[in-house]
């Protein structure tokens, strides 16, 4: 399975289901990123599935999720 990103590329991830968060990859192998919080020199690891190549696309995951809180709230 090719890595859908590589060393150095610039990512977004959505932090805690609140807001959007951007990254830079450190390395990409076997479906996992390490990578390195763009205002800190923490780093983690995520599956690459979770990163996104645009905010724009981060974003709009973001308001997927807040739909489905408010549809799952609503039903309840």
């Amino acid at each position: 399975m090719p890595n859908k990103f590589k060393s150095g590329d610039r990512a977004y991830i959505v932090e805690n289901s609140l807001h959007v968060r951007e990254v830079q990859i450190l390395k990409a192998a076997g479906g996992f990123a390490t990578l390195r919080f763009a205002e800190s020199d923490s780093a983690t690891r995520l599956r690459e599935s979770k990163l996104f190549a645009t905010r724009a696309e981060a974003e709009a995951s973001l308001a997927k999720i807040k739909e489905r809180r408010i549809d799952s709230s609503a039903s309840g």
